[in-house]
């Protein structure tokens, strides 16, 4: 893991203010959550499993992403 994931990983996410998404399934709830890490680095959470270890992701990794996403890649 390269030094940028790895500080990523070592924020406290304690005090993180967690934003819902928009496309959350009104009927069972399944969501993602998202928490700025500054910098356009974010951690991202299921809603139902906040038992488990947010991932992270780098600010590049975030742009491909929501890139694809508008690509249609991933549909």
């Amino acid at each position: 893991m390269d030094a940028a994931k790895t500080g990523l990983y070592a924020v406290d996410l304690t005090g993180a203010r967690w934003v819902t998404s928009s496309h959350t399934n009104r009927w069972t709830k399944t969501c993602v959550e998202v928490a700025d890490l500054g910098g356009g680095a974010v951690a991202v959470r299921d809603s139902e499993r906040r038992d488990l270890p947010p991932l992270r992701f780098t600010a590049a990794e975030w742009a491909a992403f929501r890139s694809g996403v508008r690509d249609g890649e991933f549909g």
